[in-house]
């Protein structure tokens, strides 16, 4: 709702992101990993995998089709490699999503507004979102940044909340928003996914306010469980 053109605030705004999240992209890069080799071959399946770590290291997001574009040179005469394109835009996500995971979004809109914030490209990020139905779960309510830690002023004027709920599968991100929103924000660590595992012997610093096996274990949480004042959510396993 708009008050003198402005977004009226907002108790708690929970901002989701995606992949490793709600969806298992982990599960995706093994099917494209695999395309690749029966395609191309192991070779050329690994010079992928090195043109995209290479883009990742320098655009600090994953971008699939951008590796894509890179991995053509030598290649332009393999009959394969237009349908690559194709079998990563039509990639069927809806069947990657984690179980329960459209509940949990159906249940977090019942006690707030939200809102995907993902990291990502602006062709195949939004793509994929759409593709796994979460585009319409949300109700178009999308946010794609290179850098999404880095926009918190642009969300917060988006969605005006008195308090924040970021639900994620990267510490890291949690840590760099939890330092820059404080109190404001409660962060959600969901251990899904390899940065999950690879943080599982780390000591995170700030540590994440609530930790949870799957995202589906947030079907259950009532509104103040989010608040600053809740008492600890134990992790558990659905």
């Amino acid at each position: 709702m708009l008050t003198d053109g402005i977004p009226a605030a907002a108790t708690v705004v929970f901002l989701l992101d995606v992949d490793n999240t709600l969806l298992d992209n982990d599960r995706f890069a093994s099917d494209l990993s695999a395309t690749l080799e029966t395609a191309f071959g192991a070779a050329e399946r690994t010079r992928y995998w090195t043109l995209y770590d290479g883009l990742r290291d320098r655009l600090g997001y994953a971008d699939y089709l951008g590796a894509l574009q890179l991995f053509r040179a030598g290649l332009d005469n393999e009959p394969s490699l237009l349908q690559m394109s194709r079998y990563l835009l039509d990639y069927p996500f809806a069947e990657r999503l984690y179980p329960h995971a459209l509940e949990t979004v159906a249940h977090l809109r019942t006690l707030g507004p939200t809102v995907i914030l993902s990291d990502g490209d602006v062709v195949f990020q939004p793509r994929k979102i759409e593709r796994a139905g979460l585009w319409a779960a949300l109700r178009g309510e999308v946010l794609i940044y290179p850098h999404k830690q880095q926009m918190l002023v642009a969300v917060q004027q988006r969605y005006p909340a008195a308090h924040y709920v970021m639900v994620d599968d990267k510490p890291q991100t949690l840590q760099a928003m939890k330092r820059r929103l404080g109190h404001k924000l409660t962060t959600v660590f969901v251990q899904q996914g390899h940065y999950a595992a690879a943080a599982a012997d780390e000591v995170l610093d700030p540590a994440p306010d609530l930790s949870l096996a799957c995202i589906g274990d947030l079907r259950q949480r009532k509104l103040g469980d989010f608040l600053p004042s809740a008492p600890a959510i134990p992790l558990t396993a659905d």
